[in-house]
């Protein structure tokens, strides 16, 4: 594995990841490069060498080494093989997925990435079919093309999987399964290495796997940057919309060095929540002062929604003065962005902070709507992990939050 040449690394988007693949080996291919000129920079003055000299030796030694036809390019610059694999996807008639994987990655390091969560039409058979995909068919077609990477002969598979599929059914309340353990054991059955995520509903779920090993990461740092851009004032209170989430907010009042408030649900279990309109919230309760503050709220996802309305409302009848909410996974289900819009124009928060995570059209459009781009998170866990580098500093991300915090001050 060579820090400055990622020929034995693979990148495959499935049906649903396209754009977040693209974008994540855009990053990749600049991290890359950098790192070659930086590698060349500091041989050349190392050995008092001419850096096109230098250039020229790490091109010969790469493609000496390498078990692959030498790269093309000039041998003078920087040579960045393609990373992405050409795959091809076909649906049958009856529903059936078949994945095939287009060029060799016999020992490669190979990345699929999916957006399970993709909702838009998505193209099959070279374009032919375009469907919109449920939540199971895009886990179908990840376990029929991790099938194809194995019996290709790929050394170590990692799925990137910016949200983590039925993470939400994490716990057992009587007779129902533990479904987000279950998904990972079949990927770890399959052949599945490492799974990389993004604020994964319960931690709990990667103690649950035996051999793979699942990377967690976080969105705090460019919500951080996001939340700086919108010139909050100094009156600003952490607001934890509810009890599982105070460890989320607790990290967001610390690193802001703001004070925090609790929102205490009390749910009525005999009524199901349908909508966001609709749900099973019977009282609220608010645990700190919000009065004339401008409150900011985190969690890890929104579906449909009901509960932050909820807690939005509720919020500036308490006397809140702007209420601004960021959230990892921005599913928007249902009606929910109508129902925000509705909010929105009732001036019931100010603006909804999320990621891209999941591939949105509809949100991108809304004035309450800032999205922030966790490609480059990604793409650098991906370049450290292949490299044998450590990733706790890009899984904990405090030491780079306070540094930007404290250059804003």
């Amino acid at each position: 594995m060579n820090h400055s040449n990622p020929a034995n690394l693979a990148v495959l988007a499935c049906p649903g990841g396209e754009v977040f693949a693209d974008e994540v080996i855009s990053h990749l291919k600049r991290g890359y490069r950098r790192n070659f000129d930086r590698t060349a920079a500091g041989l050349s003055k190392r050995y008092g060498m001419d850096t096109a000299a230098v250039v020229r030796q790490i091109n010969f030694i790469n493609d000496a080494v390498s078990s692959h036809v030498p790269a093309a390019g000039d041998p003078e610059k920087f040579r960045c093989p393609p990373i992405k694999t050409p795959g091809r996807f076909s649906m049958f008639p009856n529903g059936e997925i078949k994945a095939e994987i287009l060029e060799s990655i016999r020992g490669k390091d190979f990345y699929i990435i999916q957006d399970v969560e993709n909702h838009y039409p998505v193209p099959f058979n070279g374009g032919e079919v375009k469907k919109a995909l449920s939540i199971n068919d895009h886990l179908m077609t990840l376990f029929v093309t991790v099938d194809a990477a194995k019996q290709a002969g790929a050394e170590r598979i990692t799925l990137v999987l910016p949200i983590y599929p039925y993470s939400r059914q994490h716990k057992a309340k009587g007779r129902e399964g533990l479904t987000a353990s279950r998904v990972g054991k079949i990927f770890e059955f399959l052949g599945v290495d490492r799974i990389i995520t993004l604020d994964i509903h319960s931690r709990e779920i990667g103690n649950s796997f035996n051999h793979l090993r699942l990377e967690n990461l976080h969105a705090s740092y460019q919500i951080i940057r996001s939340l700086s851009a919108l010139e909050i004032t100094e009156d600003l209170v952490v607001v934890s919309p509810d009890t599982g989430a105070v460890d989320r907010n607790k990290f967001y009042a610390t690193a802001l060095k703001k004070p925090l408030a609790l929102l205490y649900k009390e749910r009525d279990y005999s009524r199901v929540s349908k909508d966001a309109l609709e749900n099973n919230i019977s009282e609220i309760k608010l645990l700190g002062n919000v009065e004339n503050k401008t409150v900011f709220m985190a969690d890890d996802m929104l579906g449909t929604g009901g509960t932050l309305l909820k807690a939005m409302k509720f919020l500036k009848e308490q006397g809140a003065q702007k209420v601004i909410c960021a959230v990892s996974l921005p599913l928007f289900s249902g009606a929910a962005v109508s129902h925000f819009d509705a909010a929105f124009a009732e001036g019931l928060f100010h603006r909804i902070i999320g990621t891209n995570a999941i591939y949105q059209e509809e949100l991108l459009k809304r004035e309450w709507y800032t999205s922030v781009n966790i490609t480059g998170l990604f793409a650098q866990v991906i370049s450290r992990l292949h490299q044998g580098l450590s990733v706790s500093s890009l899984l904990d991300n405090r030491d780079i939050i306070v540094k930007l915090l404290s250059s804003d001050s």
